[in-house]
Order: structure tokens, then C-alpha cells, then sequence
């Protein structure tokens, strides 16, 4: 992922503040030899003080195997995306027919090294925590092996713990474009009003329009 100096989060807690609202991801593992990779749509939940994401797969998952022959994993979360017209670009002065057609993101890429977990008891605490994670206010019985609800099932998944060994973020929202383009693009997008313009228009004021 190319990320220009513009579009660098401007420290860690933006970047961290966006994924604890985005957990749904997309999980890459590299694929037998001569294959393309593996990819895996997937809720996580993310812990930056153990810099590490929580996830779990049915046992049948054909990611396993590649998970064991190579560990080295990519977590891609992207969101906030919005088309963005070339007249919204076009620099002041300009005629609006020469502005250049673009795309706004949100994108946080976690590269991990993953640790597969079998263990009844440890798969049973890592899916406690996942599902706080999505379920503060609690609502369902916690998994505890051998117990009803949920002890009978652990044996189908496996828990699969990513340590976090490298973030790559980017927040394309014409960093590099002047105030008035900036300023005229949070009003355009508040006119078209479209799924996630206002998402998008909120980081463009955010970050400085």
C-alpha cells in the first residue's frame, strides 16, 4: 500500500482510534506454491496494549494448513471509501471539467505472525474476550470447556491469535489539496449525502479542511 507523507496518520491513536470502531476485516495467507493467496472475511477484536487481534474459524476452514506452512500473515481493514468526482478536485481558477477523479479511504493493514489455538481452556478465554469485545453489555453464557452452552462446540473452531508485528495505515482524504478544494469538498459531500460521505467528510474536517 502506498501511503504519501499527506496521508500518514498523523500518530498511533489515530489509526488505533479508527480500528476500534472497524473490526471486520479481511485476513491474507499466502496460498500453496503457484496458488494465489488465501483470504478470509472475519470480525476480529483488537487489543493495542497486548498489540495483538483475536479471531476464531470453523476447524473446516481450508486456511489451516496454510496457516501452519507459513505464519506470516496480513489483517486488511478498509472503510470510509468514497468516489470522489474530478469537478470536486479541480484546483480554483480551473475549469471543473480538468479536476482529476479519485477515491477517500480509511485503511489500516496489521501484519502478524499467527499463533493457531487448540487448547480447550485458552480457545475458551480467547473467545470470552472476542465476544466482550463485541458485546460489552454482556447478554451471552461465557464458554467454559466442558460446560453447556458452548463447551460442546469448542471442539469446531480453532482460535487463532495474531501478534501484531508491523501497522501500515493511510487516511486518503486530499491531504495535498489546498483549504478552499478541501473545504468545498466537505460541502459537496455533505450535498450528496451517499452511504459513508458523512464518514468521509469527517475525516477530511478532522484532518484539517
Amino acid at each position: 500500500m502506498l501511503i504519501h507523507p499527506w496521508d500518514a496518520p498523523h500518530d498511533d491513536t489515530e489509526w488505533q482510534t479508527w480500528l476500534a470502531a472497524h473490526d471486520f476485516g479481511q485476513l491474507a495467507v499466502n496460498g500453496p506454491p503457484g496458488e494465489p493467496p488465501l483470504v478470509q472475511p472475519l470480525h476480529f477484536a483488537y487489543d493495542p496494549d497486548r498489540r495483538e487481534a483475536v479471531t476464531h474459524l470453523a476447524r473446516p476452514n481450508p486456511l489451516w494448513p496454510a496457516l501452519e506452512a507459513e505464519p506470516r500473515v496480513l489483517l486488511s481493514v478498509v472503510d470510509d471509501y468514497v468516489f470522489v468526482p474530478g469537478p470536486w478536485q479541480a484546483a480554483p481558477g480551473t475549469p471543473p471539467e480538468h479536476g482529476v477523479p479519485t477515491s477517500f479511504y480509511a485503511a489500516v493493514q496489521l501484519s502478524c505472525t499467527a499463533h493457531v489455538v487448540d487448547d480447550p481452556a485458552e480457545k475458551a478465554a480467547l473467545l470470552n474476550r472476542q465476544v466482550g469485545h463485541f458485546q460489552p453489555d454482556g447478554g451471552s453464557a461465557r464458554a467454559t470447556p466442558g460446560e453447556a452452552p458452548y463447551g460442546r462446540l469448542l471442539s469446531g473452531i480453532r482460535v487463532l491469535r495474531l501478534e501484531v508485528t508491523d501497522v501500515r495505515a493511510k487516511f486518503k482524504y486530499a491531504g495535498k489539496r489546498s483549504e478552499e478544494v478541501r473545504r468545498h469538498m466537505v460541502t459537496a459531500l455533505m450535498s450528496r449525502n451517499a452511504p459513508r460521505d458523512t464518514a468521509a467528510r469527517e475525516h477530511l474536517i478532522r484532518r484539517g479542511a
